[in-house]
């Protein structure tokens, strides 16, 4: 989904209105009507359901999308609470009629009208309690939050202590166009952007203040739309829908395709045992897997879907080079493979990787051991006849173009697009905000994803999702995107069911089955 600036915004906004006759109020109305429906399946899912929501609005457009959204709440049975930053009678537009809706329904606003009575507010309220709404300044604001805006952000991040932030649009206090967040800026866990995703939010400087990001589609025409240019898109659940195909009625497992998990040693068992578990979740139809010899039996109990390969081992434990040979020149009947998790750095590992690079036509998928066995070779990759995708982390992705790693982190954007062009491969730069690049298309980024999910063994899981997906025959560059959104939106259900400490991958492969069905119909 394109990403845009504020100004961009605005225009399709106007667009909208003055050319397809949509009314403002049936905008805002749509727009709060969505963010209801995310507060909602949010409150269901992180055990919120029968606690308070709590909004706190401008006097702006943001401040109508949460007059809208707290009435189709109270609808839903939640008991709200909505303080508007400001005076009622100042309200106006849109968001205007939309106050009167809210009241009309009966619904108490509390008018919170000088500093002195947040910092009351403060003082006598606790976090905690429900999930907190912050809607109250919008994208047209520069510069730091003044005043009763200074006041409302610091409540909204008081009352999100212990519980949920969802911001509206951006997190307030946030610059929409660069992501700078001076002085107070709301601390958000979800942001609900409304239309089209803001260029701010994707920032390097916004990650701290956005967590994930879900985008409420209000009805702006496609061809309106088609008119805006954008160098980025952010990856969405509306655009995982259509890269996942529904599988049909009459089929078996040949129709999901077959794919090969090349991992582990004596050792790193756990890292075979993760990527073969995720590729059997990802809806493949078989999974193998070549593991060493010594650890055979371990992954085979441990994942007893796959269909376990004793693979020659080195003196360390390691699959030998020869390792493929069992195969021959019938490696093409695997429709993706995946080869790196735990195979360390052993001599013969690179000669395998290297064999597969030169006899393999289909998507492969290099990953972790694979990538560093490959550092000081990497012309390598974009020789091969395979349909590569590199899944490096920072220092991974550094060994590869020979740079360092502040370099990398500095530069993201750049790195990773420079990288998709060097290697001639799809190029995942993973981190806070993961990247996919493939030469001569828009960069896109990926918000799914927390902090709980920066422990190991996380990468195998998406090296053995991506791999699964790919096998079931997804153009490369949609299963790329498409694996990098299930998988942090995967560790964002397990962050909301339980919590972000305590967080480890087998919790996210185990999820995986609730975010797609988040997707598909049951």
């Amino acid at each position: 989904m394109k990403v845009v600036s504020a100004e961009q915004m605005r225009q399709l906004d106007a667009l909208a209105i003055a050319d397809f006759g949509v009314p403002g109020e049936e905008l805002m109305e749509r727009a709060g009507r969505g963010l209801a429906v995310v507060v909602d399946d949010l409150a269901r899912v992180s055990g919120f359901s029968n606690s308070p929501v709590r909004l706190v609005a401008g006097r702006g457009n943001n401040g109508g999308d949460v007059f809208v959204a707290a009435r189709h709440l109270h609808d839903m049975g939640y008991r709200v609470d909505v303080w508007l930053a400001g005076e009622r009678r100042r309200v106006t537009g849109a968001a205007a009629k939309h106050l009167e809706l809210l009241r009309n329904a009966s619904i108490a606003l509390e008018e919170i009208t000088t500093p002195q009575d947040w910092d009351d507010l403060i003082a006598t309220h606790e976090g905690g309690e429900g999930i907190v709404v912050d809607g109250v300044l919008g994208t047209g604001i520069r510069g730091p939050a003044r005043g009763l805006a200074a006041g409302a952000i610091q409540f909204v991040n008081m009352l999100g202590e212990g519980g949920p932030v969802v911001a509206v649009d951006i997190p307030s206090g946030m610059d929409a166009n660069t992501g700078a967040a001076e002085a107070d800026t709301v601390r958000a866990d979800l942001t609900v952007t409304m239309g089209l995703p803001k260029r701010g939010l994707v920032e390097p400087l916004a990650i701290e203040f956005v967590g994930s990001v879900e985008v409420v589609d209000i009805g702006i025409p496609e061809e309106v739309i088609a008119k805006v240019e954008s160098e980025m898109d952010l990856i969405t659940a509306l655009d995982a829908r259509d890269w996942l195909p529904r599988r049909k009625r009459i089929s078996h497992k040949g129709d999901y395709g077959h794919v090969l998990v090349i991992a582990g040693a004596t050792g790193y068992a756990g890292a075979a045992i993760l990527a073969a578990r995720a590729a059997a979740r990802s809806g493949v139809g078989l999974v193998s897997a070549l593991v060493p010899e010594p650890i055979a039996a371990i992954v085979a109990a441990a994942v007893p879907e796959a269909m376990v390969h004793a693979g020659r081992a080195t003196s360390s434990g390691s699959l030998a080079t020869d390792a493929l040979a069992q195969w021959g020149r019938a490696l093409d009947t695997f429709d993706a493979i995946l080869i790196g998790p735990g195979l360390t750095m052993h001599a013969d590992g690179a000669g395998l990787v290297k064999s597969l690079l030169k006899a393999y036509r289909k998507p492969l998928v290099l990953d972790a051991d694979a990538l560093n066995l490959l550092a000081t070779d990497p012309a390598l990759i974009r020789a091969s006849a395979a349909q590569v995708v590199v899944t490096p982390h920072p220092g991974e992705m550094a060994r590869l173009l020979g740079i360092a790693v502040e370099e990398v982190q500095a530069q993201r954007f750049a790195i990773a697009q420079r990288a998709a062009k060097q290697l001639g491969a799809v190029t995942v730069l993973k981190g806070a905000g993961t990247l996919v690049a493939v030469a001569d298309r828009p960069l896109s980024i990926n918000l799914t994803g927390n902090p709980g999910m920066a422990s190991g063994g996380m990468g195998d899981a998406l090296a053995g999702l991506l791999a699964g997906l790919l096998a079931q025959r997804i153009p490369v560059f949609d299963a790329t995107r498409l694996a990098v959104y299930l998988h942090g939106r995967a560790g964002d259900r397990v962050a909301w069911t339980t919590s972000q400490s305590g967080m480890v991958a087998s919790d996210v492969v185990d999820a995986f089955a609730h975010v797609f069905s988040d997707l598909v119909p049951r």
